[in-house]
């Protein structure tokens, strides 16, 4: 039976110090869905039995299908967790309870922006790192999205009962494994820590964030078996008989210390043994000796052994579990020893912060407008009593078809049925009307798992469902009842929807269904990218063919009722850029001849792109600022880079128009068309219609005559500056940038032959590999052009007799090293490529066609 009832849940959400929301992150396959069954167990949401089989937060069947071994992807459902007594303290909370807003995450690279959606409403992160494989890069890639966010990690070393089980480890070669990877994870985060983290806690800041076993932020165990410890277990066991303080008796379970029996005293060793030989360190002794003589003593099956264990550690089993022999019987023995929950729990509340102390400062990361006015303030404050402030961070789909719940996170403020509330879609701007909405709330709901609970309202600090804002909203947005608030910050997704796929339907008939099918498509995933060309194909774009596959599933089972559609191949996204600077000065006119723009192109300094699209240089930076970075960082001129104009395209993507001109009048009254002609020219490059991308405008001289000015000529200006942006880029050296995957491949040291092989095959290279330590399992690190990366995964596993799994996450975007308009060359074959795909006529255009003599 459930511990608690709605009434109860309801009266836990008023009191947000009493409040812990956390998303539970890690690489696909390294336990998170069966570690969150033993915290839903503990709420008696479901049985002991079940719990670490029954994966209660897999809400798709084809998820549950795929099952432990398989990938797993989209699972974002809030799941409800309250701990402790009900007894009532002075602020009017149960003292000793505890509610948990626990967020489980896919693990899978393909689905990132799912980890993404997740970690914006959440202010702590579970960190789970499998203790054989190590950290993977979907933990790095997720733990730096978590970071960025200013979200506190705990981690959680998982699968110790491979250690012992499957591996027959020694326990000091189990302890390395465990510290190296308590170590690669302090590696991630350590850049993100500030210089002096204890003053910055005391300030009301983020504070520390590396992870400690001996300050209890590290938690080893099995989420299969469902047993698990912090060091703190251990320390309170031991601190009396050592006669020690428990937090000083942590310290010395952790690290280079061992105890000498002969002298009573505590020593110092080094990190790979001890210096004094014969003694063993402090955690192997006292910890997993004792664990590994327990699950010795149940596989050898020594009844009176075992019977003398379990009375010594007051442990009593029900009949039907002493039954058990062997494995089956260690799960319920660990369980009822060390219950995973229990330390999972004091993880979450001692370390992790409640939403009123982590919306103080993080209110930085989530608010685009001043850290001053109002919205801010009711941010920072998370009172349930202010004016409302709530970011959905997705829309999952309901029961009904075509209709969504609004999933988010309340800020501030209460959110109740019926309230009028202004919605701003992502394209709001404050103090305009465009994607502005002032709708009334049908229903809030709580989600819990694969359920979902009516509620009047709910406050600030928790998570909502909300009923009847799904129509004015696409994929996030922002409800407020502010009326001078600005919008939350967008969401920055660690990929790309770089494969694409034309889909059609068999039935002409089920035209409608497909157009409706792709609107509620593009609601469900954050990422995914639903657009009809202007050939009418309908296009699909995801972050690699998983994602795409489980999209189209979607769109074909659920959003268009099963009616057949048609998949084209997957095609790739690619960037246009320019190599050089423009070989001349490009001219284009008015067709009044009199107003003419100069311009040239240059290639941006390497790394400028991936800043602009890491916000670490924007549009909405102060100037002198920004020209300062790019001056001093990248080596651009601090002059020109004072007087960008714009990025683009949308206004914030990787190429910038710079003023480069001197002693030019009427400049200010032709800029914002000339933005606008960098945008169109941007956005559809010249060479196959693709976005351009690394690529600095300078506009070098502008003649300009005041009469034409005067009568109104200015729409002239934004097709004559799309053509000489054409022009410019044509005569400096374009070519195509081409995305190129990070594989991460795992296999036994004797199948990697296979591997290189597949590679060279696909022009992909291997740059890192890496023996693990206590295991036959390599790690190779490769780069794997997209374009070659479809098969990839089957090819692989049939060199290597299936024993190697890849995992491919975006990496960076790579030239072609080759001519678009040499004939036969690969950038020549894939520019025609794209032009024959989007219907544009075959040859690629020439400077000449865009560029006027005088």
């Amino acid at each position: 039976m459930v511990n608690f009832m709605m009434d109860q849940l309801r009266e836990m959400m008023n009191h947000p110090d009493q409040i812990r929301s956390m998303s539970v992150i890690a690489h696909v396959d390294h336990g998170k869905s069966t570690l969150t069954d033993s915290l839903v167990f503990k709420a008696g949401i479901i049985t002991a039995k079940n719990a670490g089989d029954a994966r209660f937060t897999d809400t798709r069947g084809d998820e549950q299908e795929r099952g432990y071994d398989k990938e797993k992807y989209w699972t974002d459902d809030a799941g409800k967790v309250v701990e402790g007594d009900t007894t009532v303290g002075e602020d009017g909370g149960a003292k000793n309870s505890y509610m948990i807003n626990l967020i489980d995450s896919p693990g899978h690279v393909d689905f990132s922006s799912e980890v993404t959606a997740a970690l914006r409403i959440t202010d702590g992160a579970l960190v789970v790192v499998d203790c054989i494989e190590g950290v993977c890069v979907q933990t790095e890639t997720v733990l730096r999205q978590a970071m960025a966010e200013k979200i506190k990690p705990v981690l959680m070393v998982n699968k110790l009962d491979r250690a012992f089980l499957e591996l027959k480890m020694d326990p000091e070669e189990a302890y390395q494994n465990f510290r190296k990877a308590v170590e690669s994870v302090n590696v991630v985060i350590s850049p993100y820590e500030s210089e002096d983290p204890v003053k910055e806690f005391e300030a009301g800041g983020l504070g520390p964030v590396q992870v400690d076993p001996a300050d209890g932020t590290v938690a080893f165990g099995s989420g299969l078996q469902q047993w698990g410890f912090t060091l703190k277990k251990f320390a309170v066991m031991y601190a009396d008989k050592f006669g020690v303080k428990p937090q000083d008796m942590m310290r010395r379970l952790w690290g280079d210390t061992f105890l000498d029996s002969a002298s009573k005293k505590w020593k110092k060793g080094n990190a790979h043994g001890n210096l004094n030989a014969g003694l063993k360190r402090a955690f192997v002794q006292f910890i997993l000796d004792p664990i590994q003589q327990l699950c010795n003593a149940i596989m050898d099956e020594k009844d009176k052994k075992v019977q003398k264990m379990l009375k010594a550690l007051d442990i009593q089993l029900k009949k039907d579990q002493l039954e058990l022999r062997g494995k089956p019987l260690i799960k319920p023995v660990m369980q009822k020893w060390l219950p995973a929950a229990d330390a999972i729990l004091e993880m979450m509340v001692m370390h992790l912060p409640s939403p009123r102390r982590a919306q103080s400062y993080r209110v930085d990361v989530l608010y685009d407008g001043p850290l001053d006015d109002d919205g801010a303030q009711a941010i920072r404050q998370c009172d349930r009593t202010s004016e409302l402030m709530m970011f959905v961070s997705k829309m999952v789909p309901t029961s009904d078809k075509g209709r969504f719940y609004a999933f988010g996170r309340v800020f501030a403020g209460t959110i109740a049925t019926g309230q009028k509330v202004r919605i701003y879609g992502p394209n709001y701007e404050a103090g305009k009307k465009k994607d502005l909405y002032l709708k009334s709330i049908q229903r809030t709901l709580v989600q819990m798992g694969r359920y979902v609970e009516q509620v009047a309202d709910v406050p600030a600090g928790n998570n909502a469902c909300l009923v009847g804002v799904d129509q004015y909203l696409l994929k996030t947005g922002t409800i407020t009842t502010i009326e001078s608030a600005h919008s939350f910050r967008q969401m920055k997704y660690s990929v790309s929807p770089v494969v694409r796929v034309a889909v059609d339907v068999k039935n002409p008939q089920d035209l409608p269904k497909l157009v409706e099918g792709l609107k509620c498509l593009s609601k469900s995933d954050p990422l995914v990218l639903c657009q009809t060309e202007e050939s009418g194909e309908h296009i699909v774009a995801g972050a690699g063919e998983l994602h795409l596959e489980i999209c189209l599933k979607d769109l074909a089972d659920d959003f268009m009722g099963g009616a057949p559609i048609k998949i084209s191949d997957p095609v790739v996204s690619y960037r246009e850029t320019v190599t050089e600077e423009s070989s001349m000065v490009c001219l284009s006119m008015f067709s009044n001849k009199h107003n003419r723009l100069f311009c040239k192109a240059m290639p941006m300094p390497e790394g400028v792109d991936v800043a602009i699209e890491e916000g670490k240089v924007g549009p909405r930076d102060e100037f002198k600022a920004r020209a300062r970075i790019l001056a001093d960082d990248f080596g651009l001129d601090v002059g020109e880079m004072r007087k960008i104009w714009a990025f683009g395209p949308e206004g914030t993507g990787p190429n910038l128009l710079v003023d480069a001109t001197k002693g030019v009048q009427y400049l200010d009254e032709i800029k914002d068309h000339c933005n606008s002609g960098f945008q169109w020219a941007t956005k559809e490059g010249p060479l196959s219609d693709e976005v351009c991308r690394g690529v600095i405008m300078r506009v070098l001289d502008v003649t300009l005559h005041a009469h034409y000015l005067s009568c109104g000529v200015n729409e002239q200006i934004l097709p004559t500056m799309r053509r000489v942006t054409y022009a410019s880029i044509l005569t400096a050296s374009p070519t195509l940038l081409e995305p190129v995957y990070l594989a991460d491949i795992s296999c036994p040291q004797d199948s990697t032959g296979g591997i290189y092989g597949v590679l060279t095959t696909r022009r992909g290279h291997v740059f890192a590999e890496e023996v693990r330590h206590g295991s036959p399992i390599v790690q190779l690190k490769a780069y794997l052009p997209v374009s070659e990366s479809f098969g990839f995964t089957g090819a692989l596993r049939a060199a290597t007799g299936g024993k190697a799994f890849p995992q491919n996450s975006f990496s960076h975007w790579q030239a072609l090293n080759s001519d678009p308009m040499t004939p036969g060359s690969k950038c020549n074959e894939v520019v025609l490529g794209i032009r024959q795909r989007k219907g544009l006529k075959e040859e690629i255009p020439t400077y000449d066609k865009f560029y006027y003599k005088l």
